[in-house]
């Protein structure tokens, strides 16, 4: 035990001399370099999961795991801006978090104040590298002196327009499309004030089905025609079939003004329904405005994404899980990750472009 102890000190020592720490420092700038050369994600997100289990193994405080947790993120921010992303997304604490105990919860609340201010303030990360804080999440879960921080933060770095990043705080994906979706809802809902110019759609659900009883209605007189003709002439029948006659007429014109302004489609002061499109959607999320997330990544071992993104995960997303823990995530671990990513991506541009040559043949 002596023996390990002494050996972690001196490795401890020689990591933080300062030849070494010179000679890495280079070398991190030398692969970042190289890493621009080639393709790089516009978004990246992080579920940084694994501050509590590297507490535990360490034997240390929860909290203080945390702490870890945050340098370990200001680490990979630097490596992020410097390669040239634009979007980091960070998931900084669940819906479902609150559902620890007080005492780590008040803790990550208080932490969350302090490391927004160290964040935010002049001459920090974020203002070397022009990137501005987001904080997406239910503002209505958080006591009111974290939102006075979450504000100042915010309002500190406004002015940053060469990145951003987005902290999820508290946030859940399922969250995120119910308010999107309701908010959706709540717009089409509204008049806009003036009548909208009618949209074509002549095949519409609507229109079809008024079509096809518009033309069951235009059977009715014949029908009663050949009844008529089958009967006897009396005042009785007579009043009948001009009762019947009547209503089918009357019936008919009412459908058909209806016809006229539906099957064109909706030409009231309230916007379609049927041009709400995924686009739609994606512009009433947390996230709207932001590119495509390129790449989704997750510390600890756990595989799974823990509701976190599930809107923005498209196709082309490629989504890793590392077994490291997310106080230990650095460069050296990330790097994989990113040239991984530069590959596939490039092989992805160069099927496409063989695509393209074979549909020009």
């Amino acid at each position: 035990m002596a023996d390990s102890l002494h050996n972690s000190r001196i490795r401890k020592w020689f990591a933080s001399s300062p030849p070494v720490v010179w000679g890495f420092r280079q070398m991190r700038e030398l692969l970042i370099g190289a890493l621009k050369q080639g393709p790089i994600p516009q978004h990246v997100a992080f579920v940084m999961d694994g501050n509590r289990r590297f507490a535990r193994n360490h034997h240390i405080e929860t909290v203080e795991g945390h702490n870890l947790g945050f340098e370990s993120l200001a680490r990979i921010l630097e490596v992020c801006y410097k390669t040239g992303v634009k979007v980091v997304t960070i998931y900084a604490f669940s819906i479902e978090n609150f559902k620890r105990s007080k005492h780590e919860v008040d803790a990550l609340m208080s932490m969350a104040k302090v490391k927004l201010q160290q964040l935010s303030e002049h001459g920090a990360l974020l203002d070397r590298y022009g990137a501005s804080i987001r904080v997406l999440g239910q503002r209505s879960l958080v006591k009111a002196d974290v939102l006075e921080a979450i504000d100042r933060a915010v309002a500190l770095t406004a002015g940053n327009k060469k990145a951003i990043l987005n902290v999820c705080f508290p946030y859940t994906s399922r969250d995120e499309i119910t308010t999107a979706v309701r908010d959706t809802v709540e717009e089409y809902s509204r008049p806009v004030g003036e009548p909208l110019p009618p949209l074509k759609r002549p095949f519409s659900e609507t229109h079809i089905t008024q079509h096809i009883r518009q033309q069951m209605l235009q059977s009715v007189p014949e029908d009663l025609a050949e009844q008529h003709s089958s009967r006897s002439a009396s005042p009785s029948s007579s009043k009948d079939t001009s009762s019947a006659a009547e209503h089918s007429s009357a019936t008919s014109t009412a459908i058909n003004v209806s016809d006229q302004d539906d099957s064109y489609g909706y030409s009231s002061a309230f916007r379609d329904p049927e041009s709400i499109t995924a686009e739609t959607l994606t512009d009433h999320m947390l996230t709207a405005g932001a590119p495509p997330l390129d790449l989704l990544v997750r510390t600890s071992g756990v595989q799974r994404l823990s509701d976190f993104m599930l809107w923005q995960c498209h196709e082309k997303t490629s989504i890793v899980f590392l077994e490291c823990l997310w106080p230990e995530f650095d460069l050296w671990n990330f790097l994989p990750v990113l040239v991984e990513w530069q590959w596939q991506r490039k092989k992805i541009q160069e099927q496409e472009r063989g695509r393209g040559r074979h549909g020009l043949d």
